[in-house]
């Protein structure tokens, strides 16, 4: 039976974490009791400032295998790899992560294991044909400039990077984790390229996903900048010419700087 690793960042999700770890526990437990597949899901609290580690402690003791990690430190980016660390430590198959909000329901995340097949990764979208995907306008608008901005610095053939469900080898994750930056907006990006560098067979697959978060149009402006700057710093980091990227790198500093202020 193969073994599946489910990494959850979490970050101030009280509201959300439970109903969360009780959907996924309950669906992939009926997958093992099956003898389909075994599974650990793996919360990394990251930065908080509520009861999520409160909650999560709770579902750790209803699900044996619900795990977790606690940091002062924030970011996705960050609790993705500290995730990835610590799934690598495990003897597993297939090493994946999600978000903490539920807009990728258990079924659909499945869809990702069910599909790899002969991939080395397998990413979830909510804009190819057969997606399912309930947005609202504001971070419709958000998600396809960000995606067009995603496929013009870096030549993808991804029609949406961002979807928080993706799942990846073993092999695939020990090969590309150590060379992550912490790019807050740009984190799957900087992943994707890794992955399109090292020429490993990504497939992108349509999903189910439903916004389950609402903002206010100053903060999607504020959000799509940083984007915009997150991106633009990874195709710095990335580039070949140094005397270039040391201008641009400040340019960008400043950017981020002035938004934040």
């Amino acid at each position: 039976m193969k073994r599946l690793s489910i990494i959850i960042p979490a970050h101030n999700e009280a509201e959300r974490i439970g109903k969360t770890l009780e959907a996924y526990g309950n669906f992939f437990r009926k997958i093992k009791n099956d003898k389909i597949i075994d599974f650990e899901i793996i919360v990394v609290i990251n930065n908080t400032t509520d009861k999520t580690n409160e909650i999560v402690k709770k579902y750790k003791n209803l699900f044996k295998e619900i795990t977790y990690l606690d940091f002062k430190e924030g970011g996705k980016g960050f609790a993705i790899i500290e995730g990835f660390k610590d799934a690598l430590k495990r003897d597993n198959d297939l090493i994946g992560f999600v978000d903490a909000d539920m807009a990728t329901s258990p079924e659909s995340f499945y869809d990702l294991v069910k599909e790899i097949k002969d991939c080395e990764g397998v990413i979830a979208s909510r804009a190819i044909k057969g997606a399912d995907a309930k947005f609202t306008f504001k971070r419709k608008i958000t998600h396809k400039g960000f995606n067009f901005i995603a496929r013009s610095f870096f030549f993808f053939p991804y029609k949406d990077t961002q979807c928080g469900a993706k799942l990846f080898r073993r092999k695939t994750v020990r090969e590309i984790h150590k060379n992550l930056k912490l790019t807050k907006w740009a984190f799957d990006i900087n992943l994707l390229y890794l992955c399109k560098k090292k020429k490993l067979k990504i497939k992108e697959i349509p999903t189910v996903w439903e916004d389950k978060e609402g903002s206010k149009i100053a903060s999607m402006l504020k959000i799509s900048l940083q984007m915009f700057l997150g991106v633009l710093r990874l195709r710095i980091i990335m580039s070949p010419i140094e005397p270039l990227a040391r201008q641009v790198r400040f340019i960008a500093r400043w950017g981020d700087k002035l938004i934040n202020n």
